[in-house]
């Protein structure tokens, strides 16, 4: 890995390392998994764990936290906070300043819209969901 653009240690004295993505110049953590055609905004930060799919948009001031996932060309809008180990489905579009909570699921192809609060542990099926 080259040398981090920016290292942040908590309150509790764990470091995080993270280096500039290619497009979109985002900060990535050490740990964390995306794909090279993935872009992500110059503001938006992907934590250890999390992984971003191919062909993903992360926009500005995004959050991904840790162990959570993006799937390939899903859409997250600005300000947008996808909480620790949520899922976003492939294709799935979550809107600006939204909120998904830790264990969430946005199924494939769902569109969350701007604004939105989406508690822990729920789930979001998406047209492109298969039945279980």
């Amino acid at each position: 890995m080259s040398t981090p653009a920016e290292v942040v240690e908590t309150d509790t004295g764990t470091i995080t390392r993270y280096r500039r993505h290619p497009l979109g110049r985002g900060l990535v953590a050490s740990g964390a998994t995306v794909d090279p055609t993935a872009h992500i905004e110059r503001t938006a930060y992907v934590e250890p764990g999390a992984i971003v799919g191919r062909g993903a948009w992360i926009g500005a001031t995004a959050w991904i936290d840790r162990d959570a996932t993006v799937g390939a060309a899903a859409v997250i809008g600005a300000n947008v906070h996808v909480g620790q180990n949520a899922s976003i489905g492939h294709g799935a579009r979550v809107g600006g300043h939204s909120r998904i909570g830790a264990n969430a699921r946005v199924g494939n192809g769902a569109n969350v819209p701007g604004d939105s609060q989406i508690t822990p542990f729920t789930v979001i099926p998406g047209p492109g969901d298969i039945p279980a």
